[in-house]
């Protein structure tokens, strides 16, 4: 009993394009190539990895790692994951997203216990077999968009990438290197799984530890703006749910994670050039964006000239790269008991993988917390009837915990970021340039949060 290329060809073709990971969504393409890469049980069920390649009408090619699970019965809890119904041997069967299917995801946890070879399929282990937690039932998560995470227990977190590119994924290049220096604000990294497709290493999943009383950031900085918002004349100070001191120690925690990806990959000077090639391409995004948010021509001239201060920086300062989170939110940190923890370093999802894994200042990380605490600020207020109050408590709430964050940054790292302003600035109006795009194309109710931020930005104020 094995699955055919050609029987999944249809099914795959209509169900890969609804798939919330896939990036796709209203490209054409001319056709989907499918690759099974290996059978990790022979079953029954039968669970296999595929890979499926996309081809686009304006040339481009995509690639996606499709764990599927065959069945000879139906299984209704498996419903909202099944991709159709095939004839082997006269037989039905039904093709379900393995991911999903609790009765099979254990050969990830036992790969990477046993560091396997199936074929082209490796899995490496971190640490001590006794680590891998074998035998606990797994459940798919529901936040991620870009992959798929599966917690096994309460003691790992399994995160399967859907968008392949040849090469080691920065997430687990970075959580190996900072597992092995002892980094305190990571999760420890337990095991990988990598496949050698057309001669390359491709990275299929990482194991780390699940941090099982960990909360949120994004969700903790919200519900400090609803406790603000709620009250009728507290200042953000006074409110009871005041998040600065968690703002500053994020700052310090965020500064700490800077030093150990700095020890990890060691650092480089960029040049001026350099800095005014970044100025250049600020500057044609903004181009590229004024069409399509056309409130931006309102605060152009401010942005225009704060992508020429950030240029002008490189003329009178070197500035250090290194290695850095690239994609660095309140989303992506988690608050335990004693400190806070830095997810996903897999960088910018529609980045290049060699992009994600280049050098740049650390100040864009800053930069980027900034323009969070930005969106928390004014996250309730698409839906709620504007009015000056709301707007200046969720001003006054981004501003408190903004010089927060910068000081608790500046604390750990001995670098006064007030010596930065102009390159900070400039990252976080590019930044918002495209937030407002991006908030333009999918979420119009919430352009006004990064308009307010640009009119800001485009009056000179980088506080």
């Amino acid at each position: 009993m094995t699955l055919s290329e050609h029987d999944l060809q249809p099914l795959v073709t209509q169900w890969l394009p609804a798939q919330r990971w896939f990036a796709g969504k209203g490209r054409p393409s001319n056709a989907v190539a499918l690759r099974r890469l290996e059978v990790l049980g022979a079953g029954p069920p039968e669970l296999s990895i595929w890979l499926a390649t996309v081809s686009y009408d304006d040339g481009g090619v995509e690639s996606y790692q499709l764990p599927l699970v065959l069945r000879p019965e139906l299984v209704p809890t498996l419903e909202h994951v099944l991709l159709g119904s095939v004839s082997i041997d006269d037989q039905p069967h039904w093709i379900y997203d393995a991911l999903h299917d609790k009765d099979v995801t254990q050969a990830w946890l036992l790969g990477i216990r046993d560091e396997a070879t199936l074929g082209p399929l490796r899995f490496a282990r971190v640490g001590d077999p006794d680590g891998i937690p074998v035998g606990q039932t797994s459940l798919v998560t529901t936040a991620e968009q870009s992959n798929t995470s599966l917690i096994y227990g309460d003691q790992a977190i399994l995160k399967v990438f859907r968008r392949l590119e040849p090469g080691i994924n920065p997430d687990i290049e970075v959580h190996r290197a900072l597992t092995e220096l002892g980094a305190r604000h990571i999760a420890r990294l337990l095991g990988s799984v990598t496949a050698d497709i057309d001669d390359q290493p491709t990275s299929l999943a990482m194991l780390q530890e699940f941090m099982t009383t960990a909360t949120d950031g994004w969700e903790l900085a919200k519900t400090s703006v609803r406790d603000l918002m709620a009250e009728a004349d507290l200042h953000a100070e006074e409110a009871g749910g005041d998040f600065a001191g968690e703002a500053e120690r994020l700052g310090v925690a965020t500064a700490e994670v800077h030093a150990d990806l700095a020890d990890a990959f060691g650092t480089s000077v960029l040049a001026g050039e350099d800095l005014a090639a970044r100025a250049t391409a600020m500057h044609a995004r903004l181009d590229a964006a004024l069409p399509i948010v056309p409130q931006l021509a309102d605060v152009e001239s401010g942005l225009r000239a704060a992508f020429d201060a950030f240029s002008a920086a490189g003329r009178t300062a070197a500035l250090t790269t290194q290695r850095i989170h690239g994609d660095l939110h309140l989303g992506q940190v988690l608050r335990t008991v004693h400190r806070f923890v830095v997810l996903d370093f897999e960088g910018e999802p529609v980045a290049s993988l060699r992009s994600r894994r280049a050098f740049d200042s650390p100040l864009r990380d800053v930069a980027s917390m900034l323009r969070s605490f930005d969106y928390a600020a004014r996250h309730q207020l698409p839906d709620s009837p504007a009015t000056a109050q709301l707007e200046y408590r969720a001003e006054e709430w981004s501003q408190r915990n903004r010089r927060a964050f910068r000081a608790g940054y500046a604390e750990a790292s001995g670098h006064d970021l007030d010596n930065d302003d102009a390159l900070i600035h400039g990252f976080e109006a590019d930044k918002a340039v495209y937030e407002a795009v991006y908030e333009s194309r999918n979420r119009p109710g919430w352009l006004p949060i990064p308009l307010a931020s640009l009119a800001r930005l485009g009056a000179g104020d980088a506080a």
